[in-house]
């Protein structure tokens, strides 16, 4: 897949945090009030349509990364800083995009995003929370609408064209330097004005939400202190994140200030979890198998007998097929952490792909009774019972397990594929019709629902849930919508 620049682009435009930090008056910092004029451009519902809009895009074009541990992870750290937050926002949403350079964004409504390269590039857990206490800033103090207010940028419809220009043209600078101008009243340079008083405010924020759920907030200084170095060494090529989040000496100093008034957490947090983590992501935005695998072939080699570098390790065999290589490079870690979930995941999976299938399902059934709320360990039980013919006892794990229902869209899926393969077509385009939907793929979802209708011998229970499922589906489509001529749907 080619460099993306949909992070930076949506970044750029939607929250405009371009130029320099310069000191605010007060008044500049003051916090949203209810009923605040920016609701006359931009009302909370229709933010979180804006975003959804602009979700359904980055599902459609594979930009995510969709994988549960690590769907799981980034999740699980963005809701501790969540109930640290003193402001409230909308229902959050976080996920990785599948870009190897640095950069973090959020859109309207609650989406926050973050590079692969970000979760590289950090050399803790408290400096990607940092940068996510920031990005929450942004949701919470309502920084979009806002910004919309300031620019006079006049309708969801302009905010939609803008995007979209963006998303379209994201690999060529003309398109997007062109997209600046759709819409009627839009003045880049004031919105760039208004838009240094946010990122000053998402910074105080952000180092009191991370304070407050038990981050190092020196991280944040750290973490900007790091990408002000590699600009500085780079020119030109520097970190995405810096073209829409901008540095100078005094904001980092500010950070740092502002970190030591708050202290340090009393104890060192546990980041076996993070750099588990961080592997993954290596791995999974890696082009080929066999380039994590040279990576973390050299890091052995060099002696960095870590326990990040043997799960690299081993993930990346496993993606290549080699269980027996990967399993001996694993069983030490395996053994060392035998309640640590992600390591014990990936051992019974091994365990599958070697041939040896009972052995897995005891090892991942005895992984889920540890972790008996872990979302990746239900659907990785359920995926193996699945493969070993085990229909039923996958589908009763699925949905006896409410927490994976809506959290993971990957369940959904697994519904559908497990009713598929019982021969309950209406049942898996029912699930089919679930998953699609909440992606954003209203039209397809609406087809599904269509096609299990038809199905025969459908019970009243059957009908009455398809039926309410299709009216719900169909109402969220614009009234004059109809399927493309040539019956596929868009």
């Amino acid at each position: 897949m080619p460099k993306l620049r949909l992070a930076s682009c949506v970044a750029a435009l939607v929250l405009a945090a371009a130029g320099s930090t310069l000191a605010a008056p007060p008044s500049a910092l003051d916090l949203p009030q209810i009923g605040e004029p920016a609701d006359n451009t931009l009302s909370p519902t229709e933010e979180k349509q804006l975003g959804a809009r602009v979700m359904s895009q980055i599902y459609a074009q594979n930009y995510l990364i969709e994988d549960a541990e690590l769907s799981d992870y980034i999740t699980t750290l963005g809701w501790k800083l969540v109930a640290a937050s003193r402001n409230r926002g909308p229902e959050m949403t976080f996920f990785v995009i599948r870009d190897e350079r640095i950069n973090a964004f959020a859109l309207p409504g609650g989406y926050v995003g973050f590079n692969a390269g970000l979760l590289l590039a950090a050399s803790n857990e408290s400096e990607v929370a940092g940068v996510m206490g920031h990005e929450l800033a942004h949701v919470t103090q309502r920084h979009i609408a806002r910004t919309a207010e300031d620019t006079e940028i006049a309708s969801i419809a302009t905010w939609l064209a803008v995007i979209a220009a963006i998303i379209a043209g994201s690999a060529d600078p003309d398109v997007v330097i062109g997209a600046l101008a759709i819409g009627q009243g839009v003045n880049y340079q004031r919105q760039v004005s208004y838009t240094r008083a946010h990122e000053q405010e998402a910074d105080r924020i952000g180092i009191q939400t991370m304070a407050r759920a038990g981050f190092d907030p020196q991280a944040m200084a750290s973490f900007f202190q790091k990408l002000e170095q590699q600009s500085r060494l780079y020119g030109s090529g520097m970190p995405e994140i810096l073209r829409t989040h901008p540095l100078n000496t005094s904001r980092v100093a500010e950070a740092r200030a502002r970190a030591g008034e708050l202290g340090r957490p009393a104890a060192a947090r546990e980041e076996l979890d993070f750099l588990l983590m961080q592997a993954r992501t290596r791995v999974l935005v890696a082009d080929r198998p066999s380039q994590s695998l040279d990576y973390y072939g050299r890091e052995l080699a060099a002696g960095h007998d870590s326990p990040q570098n043997r799960y690299g390790m081993a993930l990346s065999l496993s993606r290549l097929g080699d269980a027996r290589r990967a399993t001996e490079i694993l069983a030490p870690l395996a053994a060392q952490h035998p309640r640590q979930p992600n390591i014990q995941l990936l051992s019974a999976q091994l365990a599958i792909q070697g041939g040896q299938p009972e052995a897995g399902l005891e090892q991942l059934a005895r992984t889920l009774r540890l972790h008996p709320r872990y979302a990746p360990a239900i659907l990785a039980y359920a995926e193996a019972l699945a493969g070993a013919g085990r229909y039923d006892a996958a589908r009763q794990l699925l949905i006896s397990r409410e927490q994976a229902q809506g959290t993971q869209l990957a369940t959904y899926s697994l519904l559908s594929q497990v009713a598929r393969e019982s021969g309950n077509l209406a049942e898996a385009s029912f699930q089919m019709a679930n998953y699609l939907y909440l992606r954003g793929d209203a039209g397809n979802a609406l087809a599904q629902l269509d096609a299990a209708l038809r199905q025969p011998d459908l019970s009243p229970q059957e009908l009455a849930r398809l039926s309410a499922k299709r009216k719900e589906v169909r109402e969220s489509l614009p009234s004059n919508w109809r399927p493309p001529r040539d019956g596929r749907q868009r």
